[in-house]
């Protein structure tokens, strides 16, 4: 349960990066997936609908391979209205004709990364795949870096604000827990006092946070012990599983809030779903249960 990874899970092997790829033909399209699926996890639509549905479904691709002329939709209709809500898939386009007015539009847009003409090489494909799933990569990774150094400048800015109010420790408590609630996006936040080692008489709760799976749960107990994070990615895992599910919980995060090496409160993050916990936001948490430290300093 602690924020530490396993040896074991550091040894399996990454999940594979996954792509999407869209013909009318069924045999083009078995052929697509034949040449990607030892390298790629596919997931396959014979139209430019069943490829948006999928999508909503699944979430974002790395990269989409699409047919430009289908019936219905063309390639590049349907690429288009992938764009908004996934602006960092890397999209190619395959086509037998030439639709030049439309490819070239499509690709000053911004909408296709490249297109391949038919029939098209396998390995000079599978090239050109990998090249687009690594600039995914990179697009993703500075993605993250600007959403990580906003979140940072929200929590400190957010609680800051909040200090300086100076209102009473009930205020500021709830104060702070609606404040990372929002930031963090968790599905409900408490900031509960601790004193000497145990929980204290206050506590502020942001969302649909709930406070009574805090009481005699080990992952609170550790984390004031040992003045580190704690996180359990599955509460079905628990020892306490049925205290979570009468709370509708099942992810959940304790992160010990210290002043002068004195643990002052904890921040306890929940989530209604499992959760994979990041190294990004272990130091999100990090960040925060400092900037709350500092708040809840100004009101004692």
């Amino acid at each position: 349960m602690s924020a530490l990874t396993p040896r074991s899970a550091r040894t399996r092997k990454p999940p594979k990066t996954r792509m999407l790829v869209v013909d009318d033909e069924p045999d083009n399209l078995d052929l697509l997936y034949r040449t990607f699926r030892r390298d790629f996890m596919v997931l396959r639509a014979e139209s430019g609908q069943e490829a948006l549905n999928i999508l909503s479904e699944q979430g974002e691709v790395a990269v989409i391979i699409s047919d430009q002329r289908m019936p219905e939709m063309k390639g590049t209709e349907f690429l288009s209205k992938t764009v908004p809500e996934f602006p960092d898939t890397v999209r190619i386009i395959l086509t037998g004709f030439t639709d030049v007015e439309d490819l070239v539009d499509a690709i000053n847009a911004g909408q296709v990364y490249r297109y391949i003409t038919k029939p098209w090489d396998p390995e000079a494909l599978k090239q050109v795949v990998q090249r687009a799933a690594d600039t995914y990569e990179i697009l993703k990774q500075r993605g993250d870096a600007i959403q990580q150094v906003q979140t940072q400048q929200a929590i400190v800015l957010s609680l800051a604000d909040i200090a300086q109010k100076g209102e009473p420790q009930a205020a500021t408590l709830t104060a702070t827990a609606e404040a990372l609630n929002e930031i963090l996006n968790t599905g409900g936040c408490v900031v509960a006092t601790v004193a000497e080692g145990q929980l204290g008489d206050g506590v502020g709760i942001g969302g649909k946070g709930e406070a009574t799976v805090l009481k005699e749960n080990p992952l609170v107990a550790t984390a004031i012990a040992q003045h580190t994070p704690q996180t359990l990615p599955d509460a079905s895992t628990a020892e306490n599983a049925d205290a979570y599910q009468g709370a509708g919980i099942q992810a959940h995060a304790v992160i010990p809030v210290l002043f002068r090496d004195e643990v002052v409160a904890i921040i306890s993050c929940q989530w209604p779903k499992t959760q994979v916990f990041s190294e990004a936001q272990l130091n999100l948490f990090t960040i925060a249960a400092r900037q709350v430290g500092l708040t809840l300093a100004c009101c004692r």
